[in-house]
């Protein structure tokens, strides 16, 4: 396809006439990572019209908007986000919850401007750049293989820190939302793995980037599949085991490190390595404490499990893995076989951390802490549960892997606190309901006081 504009007619006047809608629109958003601090401002560092907004018809245009807000630490960018916005000069009702505001001024005075990802038409049309590597403007879009023609697109609703389309119930594009400059671990690992011939990960068909970031990620759609979190509360209404399905995924879990760790280049885990990483997980625990101080009781007990996770040298290689591993990051098909999705790592997460060499066990404890939090949700707590399935999920990953992640307890037990102590802190904020269940780990962890 030839290239068009890259830039917008006056892209300054274009964003100053946004401001206001984008002010009041953006704090809302589930995937902005700036919620509760104050946005002072707005940098355009692209705008590109995907299709043109001329004529009584709708528009796409494609925004890469830097979002002032104080509090960032020296040095540091502001955060950019993707932003994908339909124009009409008239809303049709069926896309009025879409619908951000009506601009005042500027090039484009007296036009709607709302979510475009909701258009079927506008995100129809994504699906057909996908289907036309090239360039338009600073975008460039990539493809493995011919895609088929007109698959109609749908919305998921369930949005976190990024959006997803779905195209005829064979194909799922991930619209990453807070982008950083980089190959963002939701292409890259996929890819690697593809070429690795792991089975275990949708490969990608297809992305688009700029020349800095990537910005999406078209997959095969699991049509049938669900997920591990789903499966294993249906278990426990049930009143089920769990413990076949947890061996099974401990298995897909290790193929994929194996694959990984083949892959990508690895790194023995050193002492001064292992030191820095034990201290880095005190430095939360003490930040964590003074945030809920119903940790402080424990503080003791915990700080000598994280400290002898700098001792914990010969567990391994440091290796390129998931970074947010749980039931949620799982599909098991119609057939009995589970696949991990979403390498993108904890969003919070600068993109240098996500994409540097972890220890594995970091996934596992991961998971180990996943199978707690399913038991919680039942009444009443059922512990056996899960500490069934705990171990089923390490003896399935041993059989694969050939190396037992409970043979070197004092690294998997200091990322199981780990994870408990940021777990407690995001609990504390933003669900204090749910504060009991990494307490209840932080009390196992810290062992008796």
């Amino acid at each position: 396809m030839p290239e068009t504009a890259s830039t917008t007619r006056a892209p300054d006047a274009l964003l100053a006439s946004l401001t206001p809608l984008l002010h009041a629109w953006l704090p809302r958003q589930r995937w902005f990572a700036g919620k509760g601090r104050r946005v002072t401002g707005f940098t355009l560092d692209a705008a590109t019209e995907l299709l043109p907004l001329d004529g009584t018809g709708p528009g796409l245009l494609h925004l890469l908007v830097r979002v002032e807000q104080p509090g960032r630490p020296a040095g540091t960018p502001a955060d950019c986000y993707q932003l994908l916005l339909g124009v009409r000069p008239q809303l049709p009702p069926r896309l009025a919850p879409a619908l951000i505001g009506r601009l005042r001024q500027g090039p484009l005075a007296g036009r709607a401007v709302y979510e475009g990802l909701r258009d079927p038409r506008l995100a129809g049309l994504l699906y057909e750049r996908l289907r036309s590597p090239g360039r338009t403007g600073p975008l460039r879009f990539h493809a493995t293989a011919p895609l088929p023609p007109a698959l109609a697109p749908r919305m998921l609703d369930a949005e976190q820190s990024n959006s997803s389309l779905v195209y005829g119930d064979s194909f799922i594009l991930k619209i990453f939302r807070r982008v950083s400059p980089g190959a963002n671990p939701d292409l890259e690992l996929p890819l690697a793995l593809a070429g690795a011939g792991c089975e275990r990960v949708p490969a990608p068909v297809a992305w688009f980037e700029t020349g800095a970031a990537t910005l999406g990620v078209l997959q095969p759609y699991l049509r049938g599949s669900r997920d591990g979190w789903r499966l294993a509360l249906d278990a426990l209404a049930d009143g089920r085991e769990f413990t076949v399905e947890a061996r099974q995924l401990g298995r897909a879990t290790a193929e994929v490190h194996l694959a990984l760790a083949g892959a990508l280049p690895t790194e023995r885990l050193r002492r001064d390595r292992a030191a820095h990483l034990a201290a880095a997980m005190d430095a939360r625990l003490h930040a964590a404490a003074k945030a809920v101080p119903a940790l402080l009781p424990y503080v003791p007990g915990l700080r000598a499990v994280l400290a002898a996770a700098g001792d914990a040298t010969g567990t391994g290689p440091l290796q390129r893995i998931h970074g947010d591993l749980h039931l949620g990051q799982t599909l098991r098909g119609s057939d009995g076989a589970w696949a991990v999705i979403d390498f993108e790592g904890e969003p919070a997460k600068s993109l240098d951390e996500r994409r540097s060499p972890q220890p594995p066990v970091r996934d596992i404890a991961g998971m180990l802490r996943s199978f707690d939090y399913a038991a919680r949700t039942h009444r009443p707590w059922n512990a056996e549960w899960a500490a069934r399935c705990r171990a089923a999920y390490c003896t399935g990953y041993a059989e694969a892997a050939g190396t037992d992640p409970r043979d070197h307890p004092a690294l998997l037990h200091a990322y199981e606190t780990d994870k408990a102590v940021y777990e407690v802190v995001y609990e504390a904020r933003h669900r204090p309901d749910w504060l009991p269940v990494p307490m209840a780990a932080i009390q196992r962890l810290a062992g008796p006081r």
